[in-house]
């Protein structure tokens, strides 16, 4: 008897551990609280073209951190580092280390940081370095733990690519980078943010079949919004209203 009773409150905390979250309806895991930050929260978005903005109309308005910004708010101060086709790999053809973005990141003294690179690693001249990869990305997280600031890290999993194009390969995000980054977020203790999974059937929302438009953008932010804060937005979709879960176990967070 005692044992079906055990067996019962697990089933019901097992559901209870898989529903989707309702707006303010938080988890109890380790997100962003802006009660413990006396000043605004300086939230660092490193990246590519597609945390640039490339090809949004209004990129300024519309770019994912941007977005985020808005969705987050006044106590939040989310700034846009991305830079079009760079690389996580030091021997890449357009290194994200050798631009002034990455310096400006670390002297912007984030609270948070978002790092989303690996598309452009994918170009053949650039992935026949790919076992400098693992070491790459985890010395860049290094650079911004070490800062005074002591930032929280989060890590993301790359959109699809829909075209070979530019000499981006899906296959490679799909089957080499994706993998890798599991590994490196384990080995680095950081959370991981699949940005993959939601776009695999969202094909429209890419014009140019490799970065997102607008509301490709908003939908990046909504994902992300919830993996810092563990809240799902309210606010109103443009593409369509989408219930987002996550295994908040392993720091993974994605969307139907």
């Amino acid at each position: 008897m005692m044992t079906k009773i055990i067996l019962r409150i697990l089933i019901v905390l097992f559901i209870l551990g898989i529903l989707p979250l309702g707006c303010n309806e938080k988890t109890k895991s380790n997100y962003i609280r802006v009660q413990d930050y006396s000043d605004p929260i300086r939230v660092a978005c490193v990246g590519d073209s597609i945390t640039y903005g490339a090809g949004i109309k209004d990129r300024k308005n519309n770019s994912y951190p941007v977005q985020l910004g808005k969705l987050l708010g006044e106590k939040w101060n989310v700034r846009n580092f991305g830079v079009n086709g760079a690389t996580m790999l030091r021997k890449g053809n357009k290194p994200y280390w050798q631009q002034g973005a990455f310096h400006d990141a670390l002297a912007f003294r984030p609270h948070v940081v978002i790092i989303k690179l690996g598309t452009n690693d994918t170009k053949s001249p650039n992935w026949q370095f790919k076992n400098d990869f693992d070491d790459d990305y985890k010395d860049m997280i290094n650079e911004f733990a070490e800062l005074p600031s002591r930032p929280k890290i989060w890590i993301c999993l790359p959109v699809p690519a829909y075209a070979n194009k530019w000499g981006i390969r899906d296959a490679v995000i799909r089957t080499e980078v994706i993998p890798a980054l599991h590994k490196i977020a384990r080995a680095k203790h950081v959370p991981l943010i699949d940005l993959y999974r939601p776009f695999r059937d969202k094909m429209h929302l890419f014009p140019d079949d490799i970065h997102p438009n607008a509301q490709g953008a908003f939908l990046m932010a909504k994902i992300i919004y919830q993996a810092l804060t563990g809240e799902m937005s309210c606010q109103a979709d443009p593409d369509k209203k989408l219930e987002i879960y996550g295994d908040f176990t392993l720091g993974v967070v994605y969307s139907n």
